[in-house]
């Protein structure tokens, strides 16, 4: 019994590091989109009725045809999950967690590495 536990949080925490879904900007619905952290309805709806003109053929497509999709929001929402034709936007980096007793210079050190 107490295996069965044990290979149950194992399995736990390694599934941890999936929590993060790729939601595809080709693919995904609204709902989808809208659990991207940074994507509101309003850029959403935007996103389908561009795609319903054509699909987005990378990155730089995607930020010229929705407006306010800037260098800075297009990193954050790639951190976040959104990927065009299975890319992240290139420059951005998932996000590391830094650890909670890490000294301040450590995590100073962490967040500079990103």
């Amino acid at each position: 019994m107490i295996k069965k536990l044990m290979l149950a949080v194992a399995t736990l925490v390694a599934s941890a590091g999936f929590a993060f879904a790729q939601v595809d900007v080709n693919k995904a619905d609204a709902a989808a989109l809208d659990g991207i952290k940074g994507v509101g309805p309003s850029m959403s709806k935007a996103i389908l009725d561009e795609r319903a003109k054509g699909e987005f053929k990378d990155w730089a497509d995607l930020q010229g045809r929705i407006k306010g999709l800037g260098d800075k929001k297009a990193a954050k929402l790639s951190e976040a999950g959104l990927v065009v034709n299975g890319k992240g936007k290139e420059g951005a980096a998932a996000a590391k967690p830094v650890a909670k007793d890490a000294k301040p210079s450590q995590a100073a050190d962490a967040k500079a590495a990103l």
